[in-house]
């Protein structure tokens, strides 16, 4: 994919946070979110392609000046986006941060238990970031998971104890949410803006006087922000 179409993504994404941050159903929330995951995961593809063709000519200056300041002081946060991908062996992890790949290594560390992971991220911009994943569908191999930092992301690799299984969801708890309330139904798509769209049709169709509200002023904040406007489907 192009550089392009990874922007026209990330808008998308910012389009699907905002409506997200409004909604207040829980079928709607989950919806969202896994479309969200869905955009990111794509867009974090674009950047490992990208950051792997610069890899080999930015590996003579591997050691770079840490950009926080002697002393200064570092506060934590909590890493709340990230997507996730799955192999035959592996369950995939994709974290972006800024400058991940200019602190020190032994900043970023990963704590594997049989059901669980926590990544972090110390002194990154006067920041110690750090991602906590609790009650993971299946059990991992503790000893071959692994992770690895690159040019502004950082991607955790959860080895399968059971080989060739597929994970349906990444915790039981998301995996418990989706078969209680089922998202609203729409047409599947091998493009994510359009799969995007059949949602967002669906919700202002089924939505209440609120909710048709909140998306027509989401539809209109995202028009200012592209600079090729398509024409908005009659919702």
């Amino acid at each position: 994919m192009s550089v392009t179409k990874m922007e026209e993504l990330r808008l998308d994404a910012e389009e699907l946070k905002q409506l997200l941050s409004k909604a207040t159903r829980q079928r709607v929330k989950d919806a969202l979110s896994l479309d969200l995951r869905k955009l990111e995961t794509e867009i974090i593809r674009i950047q490992e392609q990208i950051s792997k063709e610069n890899e080999e000519s930015k590996a003579g200056s591997s050691t770079q000046t840490s950009i926080v300041a002697s002393g200064a002081r570092c506060y934590d946060v909590k890493i709340t986006n990230y997507a996730w991908d799955q192999s035959e062996k592996f369950v995939k992890i994709f974290v972006t941060l800024k400058n991940i790949h200019t602190i020190p290594a032994e900043n970023v560390t990963c704590d594997f238990k049989n059901r669980s992971m926590e990544l972090r991220v110390n002194a990154l911009e006067n920041r110690n970031h750090h991602l906590p994943i609790v009650n993971l569908l299946e059990e991992i191999n503790v000893e071959k998971s692994y992770f690895k930092v690159k040019n502004d992301n950082v991607i955790v690799y959860l080895a399968k104890s059971k080989v060739g299984e597929s994970w349906s969801h990444l915790t039981g708890g998301e995996k418990k949410v989706t078969e209680k309330k089922p998202p609203p139904k729409y047409e599947p798509s091998d493009d994510p803006s359009s799969s995007i769209m059949g949602l967002l049709k669906q919700m202002y169709d089924d939505g209440d006087d609120e909710m048709k509200r909140t998306i027509a002023k989401a539809w209109a904040s995202n028009q200012d922000q592209k600079s090729t406007v398509n024409e908005m489907p009659r919702l």
